[in-house]
């Protein structure tokens, strides 16, 4: 019985401990609302955008690559699997993010050690490995991953995509080894195995 009765007490909490606790659901109702707002905004965009296709005006209109493919829903929203425009609007954000962001701030000196290309949108690995460093940017960066997102982003994804990005033996091997003589030249890959037997 003294269970009940010690349930039906008010809680109190020790005012030093108070501001915490304010601080702790200020923060859960900031990102409660933030999360009502963007479904309701994923939501109202799902009705426009069948209602502009309608109109004659297709996803090429938007300001954002879509992942929608036409005939099985959403895709995902990696590179690979995106074809025709939407390929091309995504691989024109990534150049975008790569030459203003990535390039700058970590390209470093390009060497034999460190080969880099130009013309990185010509091989397929480097596309598919930045394209997947821009994914975990976005995500990591945002403000819903807290302050050691961007930490946990240079830790988990930078680092190992320009180590096998700039590894001698990497996706630009073959290209260039010194900024004053700019290559560029695709490696062959391995033929697939015969599978008669």
């Amino acid at each position: 019985m003294s269970e009940s009765a010690d349930e039906s007490e008010p809680v109190r909490i020790p005012d030093h401990n108070l501001d915490d606790v304010v601080a702790t659901v200020g923060a859960l109702v900031a990102q409660s609302r933030r999360q009502a707002e963007t479904l309701d905004r994923l939501t109202d965009e799902q009705p426009a955008q069948k209602g502009g296709e309608e109109n004659g005006v297709g996803p090429e209109a938007t300001s954002a690559p879509s992942t929608a493919d036409d005939s099985e829903g959403l895709s995902s929203p990696f590179i690979l699997a995106l074809e025709g425009r939407t390929y091309a609007q995504e691989l024109s954000a990534l150049a975008t993010w790569v030459h203003d962001l990535l390039l700058p701030v970590y390209g470093r000196e390009i060497t034999s050690s460190r080969p880099w290309c130009q013309r990185w949108i010509e091989h397929p690995e480097a596309v598919a490995r930045l394209h997947g460093l821009w994914l975990a940017w976005q995500q990591y960066t945002d403000a819903e991953a807290g302050l050691g997102g961007p930490s946990m982003w240079h830790r988990d994804h930078l680092d190992p995509a320009l180590l096998q990005l700039r590894a001698p033996d990497g996706p630009f091997g073959a290209c260039t080894t010194s900024s004053t003589r700019p290559n560029h030249r695709l490696l062959s890959a391995p033929e697939p195995a015969d599978d008669e037997g």
